[in-house]
């Protein structure tokens, strides 16, 4: 019988493959694998327990998501770290975050502010010495929750597919204290704008957000490449 929980396939049989990469997401998580490293997947197929198909097809939806790619007679390697990559990311939240307000106010109701309410204080009441996971997760909801008005769904599903990449692959202990504060203030802004349905705040609010975001981490994973050529 199958273990309460597991996603079962449309035959009524357990999804191994969706497993597999939901193994594989957590150990992203952990940091249990990293930019640029070898994966083997007999030994993910080890350590989570399952057969060698699964972690491949697995392995197969997160290159085509731009986690891992494939080479020739070296088999799966987690995608390198790319400052590249990295300012493309913010560069994509800043054009589409801001470009869901108008729906998102326009469709706001009161379900929907308790909902931006319950995200903003959850990530507000996170620990705060240091951005840990758990805050790095509840900064992601908010924003989401927040998209997430606009009722675009295609658009909100690429927006959460932006923040797995920065946040799984990336990680998120590159913001200094002083940071955070300020984006806590910036984020109660923009949750005052959009409950007053101000939207010309709300997009000032919001992209200056994510603008001042984006340089403090460019500016800290530059220090890390340096640091890495250094070594």
């Amino acid at each position: 019988m199958a273990k309460s929980g597991h996603k079962k396939g449309p035959n009524g049989q357990i999804d191994h493959s969706q497993q597999a990469y939901n193994g594989i997401r957590r150990m992203l998580y952990h940091k249990e694998l990293v930019p640029g490293q070898k994966i083997g997947y007999r030994d993910l197929a080890e350590r989570l327990n399952m057969s060698s198909t699964p972690i491949i097809q697995a392995l197969k939806w997160l290159e085509f998501q731009g986690f891992v790619r494939h080479e020739p007679n070296r088999g799966y390697i987690m995608e390198p770290f790319s400052l590249k990559e990295v300012e493309e990311i913010y560069e994509l939240r800043q054009l589409l975050e801001p470009s869901l307000l108008p729906e998102a106010i326009k469709s706001l109701d009161d379900m929907g502010v308790q909902h931006l309410k319950a995200a903003l204080d959850d990530h507000l009441s996170a620990v705060r010495e240091f951005y840990l996971q758990e805050r790095l997760f509840k900064n992601k909801e908010f924003h989401l929750v927040l998209a997430s008005l606009s009722k675009q769904n295609t658009q909100v599903r690429i927006l959460g597919n932006v923040f797995d990449l920065l946040f799984l692959k990336y990680g998120g202990n590159y913001l200094s204290a002083d940071s955070l504060q300020s984006g806590d203030k910036e984020h109660l802004e923009i949750f005052d704008c959009v409950v007053n349905r101000n939207l010309d705040g709300a997009r000032d609010v919001l992209t200056q957000h994510i603008v001042n975001v984006k340089e403090q981490v460019i500016t800290r994973f530059r220090r890390i490449l340096e640091e890495r050529e250094d070594i």
